[in-house]
């Protein structure tokens, strides 16, 4: 009976794939958990430290930052192969999370240019560790196990979310500031160190071997080029990114609604506790419980179709009943099955890549293609609040023809076992 139940929902799962995804799951716990420890504090902390005067520049300097850690980062993509570049990315990370820990328990060491340095470090680590891990996964998996494993690491991502939201909740007061930094630089130096056992079992893919013989450094904006040589890679980016523009007009409404109903005291509060905790729930469970099936069963047009069509129907229902809860539905909706049915369907898009689509022009895509989205769908509800929604299906009318193409397509690069490059 529970054999029968495991294939309807995860397929025919092999040993060795429970361990290579178990391990791959435990490394984004780790990855997200921290990150969601973090960017509660974020806020908080550039508030105390640089005042609010200069938060409305905050994410002003934070885009620019991330435009120069990228190019960095592409740079040591040439320099360094995808093992050794996780490696030095991750514990870079947990070093600088140590030391603003150590910062904060030293007040000649707590100045205003720490909040700046600790707010765009916490931004950066968003955005490009959350992709370079998801571009190391791609690196080492083949598509029939990317089926049945890829929900498996989501679902560890946000069990960490849940996990780490939970510690800011509950121990913030008692654990401090600098103790948060502390655990966070600690899960991320975990990071590392499971990717060392993860290799010592780790047999190369194909694709693999094949990307470890081309060592010819390709440039800092070869990923750009990428993207613009190449009508699958354009479709990715509309795939992975659109959405961002309508969860970011919504989690507006949502927001507003909330701060003119509950005001701004504990109800409000509770009320984003409860939104955080719904969303990062409904979306482990759905990642655990139907995800694979979904994926195995309609396959990847049809899962990255059914996302949009969801966010069309909430987007209708909004419009028609309009009203803090129904906006609290319709955004938790969207962004629990973005995380759990969106993101591992768009992760496998890359899967029939070379390696500098992967880690190059996917970094460009992830950091600033999202962030664009997000900037549109707020300048959206800034302009023209009153016609947020009918914007909205005017995108999810782009956006699903764009999913339906990427999907057929990325069946016939793995059919005919070619690769974009």
């Amino acid at each position: 009976m529970f054999a029968g139940i495991r294939r309807a929902l995860w397929g025919e799962v092999t040993r060795d794939e429970v361990r290579h995804f178990g391990v791959l799951s435990s490394v984004f716990f780790f990855v997200v958990g921290a990150y969601w420890m973090l960017r509660e504090l974020k806020n908080a902390l550039f508030l105390k430290l640089v005042g609010p005067a200069g938060l409305p520049y905050a994410k002003m300097v934070s885009i620019v930052s991330l435009v120069l850690l990228l190019l960095f980062y592409n740079k040591l993509v040439d320099w360094l192969e995808k093992t050794s570049l996780i490696y030095v990315v991750t514990s870079a990370y947990a070093f600088l999370f140590l030391f603003i820990a150590y910062a904060l328990t030293h007040p000649w060491l707590a100045t205003p240019q720490l909040g700046w340095v600790l707010y765009v470090l916490i931004e950066s680590y968003g955005s490009i560790v959350i992709s370079l891990f998801w571009s190391y996964v791609a690196s080492v998996t083949d598509v029939d196990s990317a089926k049945r494993g890829y929900p498996l690491v989501v679902s560890g991502a946000q069990l960490g979310s849940i996990l780490g939201s939970l510690v800011v909740l509950l121990a913030a007061e008692s654990f401090g500031d600098a103790l948060l930094f502390a655990l966070a630089g600690g899960s991320v130096f975990a990071v590392p160190a499971l990717i060392y056992y993860f290799h010592r079992f780790h047999a190369p893919t194909s694709r693999e071997r094949a990307d470890a013989k081309k060592k010819q450094p390709t440039g800092v904006w070869e990923g750009l080029r990428l993207i613009l040589a190449h009508p699958y890679l354009m479709g990715v980016l509309v795939v992975s990114t659109v959405y961002e523009v309508v969860c970011t007009i919504f989690d507006f409404l949502m927001n507003t609604a909330a701060h003119e109903t509950l005001g701004t005291g504990h109800a409000l509060t509770q009320f984003m506790g409860v939104y955080g905790l719904a969303v990062n729930g409904i979306s482990f469970v759905f990642a655990l419980l139907g995800t694979s099936f979904l994926i195995r069963r309609f396959g990847l047009s049809v899962c990255l179709v059914l996302y949009p069509l969801l966010v069309a129907l909430l987007v209708v229902g909004v419009m028609t009943l309009p009203g803090l809860w129904m906006f609290f539905l319709a955004e938790v909706c969207m962004k629990a099955f973005s995380y759990a049915l969106n993101n591992p369907c768009k992760e496998m898009m890359y899967l029939p890549t070379s390696k500098d689509v992967k880690f190059k022009a996917k970094g460009w895509i992830d950091v600033q293609g999202g962030r664009s989205a997000k900037g549109l769908g707020a300048t959206i509800f800034a302009g023209v609040p009153g016609l947020a929604g009918f914007i909205s299906l005017a995108v999810i009318a782009f956006w699903i023809p764009v999913a339906y193409w990427v999907g057929n397509k990325n069946r016939m690069l793995v059919e005919d076992n070619k690769i974009i490059e």
